[in-house]
């Protein structure tokens, strides 16, 4: 059985963890098939975003299956190259993707919500980063990514105690874009998605990496890398084709293919 249904509607990309008896539970298979299918979404030119969620109300993902993937991971924790890419980490993806946290969030399924551009909640959602209080580092990026999108102190007191916040406390410190009755969430989730793809693809990407790598930068080397992105971007068909639809007061007809190979991958 697939733990990863991946389904294509338009442009969008859905990635479905499919392991509801183990409330979302991310094994070696798990892992290994969302790998296969984030690199099928990243070098599909006619795919624009993705939103990843998890099967039914109880849980996007409560983490890593401990019993599997704790020992795979401390068998190749000398040889990290061979951990399957993912959200978490080696797997450079710059179309946007989108996170429907339909419950329980915790450890490594909240460590790829927080991998994700936009994260959306239900109202029954809980994040969590429990790591510590089993003797284990939070290793997936949650030391990383969570002080960049929540205030530095709020995200150490959710690393050092292991505790859980709710969907509302979640939205309150900037952790989620938005909270939805959960049988609303696709919805939301997908109409953002809509909206970005309408978008042209070639700009988007660029707009993805300009942000993500411009955070790490000083404000003028962030600057100088905007500038640089601006240049491409003025040369491509994409914007040709935006300001022509801007100028004649018609849609845009952006083509999926043309120039994505010069930014944004």
């Amino acid at each position: 059985m697939s733990l990863i249904e991946y389904k294509k509607e338009g442009k969008i990309a859905i990635f479905t963890i499919n392991n509801p008896k183990a409330l979302g539970a991310l094994n070696v298979q798990a892992m290994n098939e969302l790998h296969d299918a984030l690199v099928s979404f990243r070098d599909d030119e006619d795919l624009y975003v993705g939103i990843l969620t998890g099967t039914g109300e109880k849980a996007f993902s409560v983490g890593v299956d401990i019993g599997d993937f704790l020992p795979f991971a401390k068998k190749v924790a000398d040889k990290m190259w061979l951990m399957p890419g993912t959200l978490m980490r080696r797997l450079e993806l710059w179309k946007p993707m989108i996170a429907a946290c339909n419950g329980l969030t915790y450890g490594g399924g909240f460590e790829m919500a927080l991998g994700c551009d936009i994260r959306i909640a239900s109202e029954n959602a809980k994040f969590c980063m429990p790591e510590v209080t089993m003797g284990v580092f939070p290793g997936g990026g949650g030391t990383q990514r969570l002080p960049r999108i929540v205030p530095k102190g709020i995200a150490l007191e959710m690393l050092l105690t292991g505790k859980p916040i709710d969907a509302k406390e979640a939205y309150r410190i900037g952790l989620v874009n938005r909270i939805t009755p959960p049988d609303q969430l696709m919805n939301v989730a997908m109409k953002i998605a809509e909206d970005i793809s309408q978008n042209g693809p070639v700009a988007v990407r660029a707009v993805k990496e300009s942000v993500l790598r411009g955070g790490d930068m000083s404000i003028e080397d962030g600057l100088k890398l905007e500038e640089y992105f601006s240049r491409i971007i003025l040369q491509t068909n994409d914007c040709e084709e935006g300001i022509a639809a801007f100028l004649q007061k018609r849609k845009p007809n952006f083509q999926s293919s043309q120039n994505s190979k010069d930014v944004g991958g």
